[in-house]
């Protein structure tokens, strides 16, 4: 038993550890990849019943009643919140588009992304609607694409990031903003958590006319992003999603007492023979953890996919484009697929380890993420949270507190080790 406790000790020092890890990690780098990835996994629009907020201080104008981005027709300066798979990239999109004089060739519209894959991935999305509009060209501003000195842009749409933007405009000439129509700010909460690109957003912006139409766009409306924004966007309508309540009424919620994590594993192999599961997502604390954990699952015979950070942003998305497929039946991954992915199929997910901060305590949101990757399109979910030691059974006890929604007999008496 001291041995046991032992390895267990270990074992929780090596899991806090990662969480310091990866909370030390979660810099520009991580909020842009997981921007990236959304929009790499997000080939088409997705449902939602968020409902939107609209802040408009014109009741007499068209936008007041907007509650689509569809519906959006940017007449005025804009502040807009949207997830990936909403429509926001297509709709700023189509709001240059829509103000580009095809005979005059100078840049007209300027799009600034926090990183050079951002861009281009935007970039990708102009090329595709601009076929129908072959007179209008788009123009990279980003590292590599290097310029002669004097030369003057004819492409009328640029995007690119804010340092390479700014000396374009300022240093070498090659744009003249007081030109400018059209400013969007695309990934303002990504764009916000590097250094640096701030303070280079806010001159691009001084250097525009005050006529320039302003479109801001970000995921979160954290006070750092409002902040920002009222430096960039001078007196702006506000589209953002309403704070719903937290709610995890369609999805059950059970928890298995173990001793051990080839226990836990056993408990899952009992998970499987007991119910049907349509395929399953399984989250792991560390990678050393999940590694071991996709290998024990494909030795009995599952078909598992692995996710974790230290693969490409390219390579998790083609991961999660096969589990989508079909292709494999659980995904065991690590936090960095916690939120954002919907898969219609997905009917369990299983805490293999429970969320926890840097500093050990229970992380309520990171486990309200999780769990709702089950439970999408109004379908009904189960999650299922192993646990294995005083240290988890705290944890969710502290979980089951802030939510108040966790079953503790029924599958437990089931699936018991």
């Amino acid at each position: 038993m001291a041995s046991d406790s032992w390895a267990q000790a270990v074992d929780e020092q090596e899991a806090a550890a990662e969480s310091v890890r990866l909370n030390l990690t979660l810099t520009l780098k991580d909020k842009a990849a997981q921007s990236l990835l959304n929009k790499l996994i997000r080939s088409n629009l997705v449902n939602t019943t968020n409902q939107v907020e609209v802040l408009q201080r014109d009741p007499s104008s068209p936008l007041y009643s907007v509650k689509s981005f569809e519906e959006l027709r940017f007449p005025q300066n804009l502040i807009a919140q949207s997830q990936s798979g909403t429509g926001k990239t297509a709709a700023f999109v189509l709001a240059m588009l829509s103000h580009v004089d095809p005979e005059n060739k100078w840049p007209q519209c300027l799009c600034v992304s926090p990183t050079y894959e951002l861009a281009l991935q935007t970039g990708k999305v102009i090329e595709q609607m601009g076929k129908f509009y072959p007179e209008v060209q788009l123009v990279y501003a980003i590292r590599g694409n290097k310029l002669e000195r004097g030369t003057r842009l004819q492409e009328q749409i640029v995007i690119g990031t804010p340092g390479t933007v700014l000396d374009w405009c300022q240093k070498l000439k090659f744009i003249e903003p007081k030109r400018i129509k059209v400013f969007v700010l695309d990934e303002a909460d990504v764009m916000i958590a590097t250094q640096g690109h701030q303070d280079q957003s806010i001159r691009i912006q001084r250097m525009l006319p005050k006529t320039c139409q302003m479109l801001l766009f970000s995921a979160t409306f954290e006070d750092t992003v409002w902040n920002f924004a009222k430096r960039i966007v001078p007196d702006p309508n506000i589209i953002k999603l309403k704070r719903e309540e937290e709610t995890l009424d369609t999805i059950k919620q059970y928890y298995v007492i173990c001793n051990s994590k080839e226990e836990k594993f056993q408990a899952l192999c009992n998970i499987y023979g007991a119910i049907t599961i349509a395929q399953a997502m399984i989250f792991c604390h560390t990678r050393k953890t999940a590694g071991w954990l996709a290998g024990e699952l494909s030795r009995e015979g599952h078909q598992v996919a692995l996710l974790s950070g230290e693969m490409q942003v390219e390579q998790r998305a083609a991961v999660i484009e096969r589990f989508r497929d079909g292709k494999e039946k659980v995904l065991v991954t690590t936090n960095v697929c916690a939120r954002g992915i919907d898969v219609e199929q997905v009917s369990v997910v299983i805490n293999f380890d429970l969320p926890v901060d840097k500093d050990g305590n229970p992380d309520n949101e990171t486990y309200l993420h999780r769990i709702g990757r089950t439970g999408r399109f109004g379908k009904r979910g189960l999650a299922i949270n192993m646990v294995d030691s005083r240290f988890s059974m705290n944890i969710l006890n502290r979980i089951q507190e802030h939510f108040k929604r966790v079953d503790s007999e029924s599958l437990k008496q089931v699936v018991s080790c």
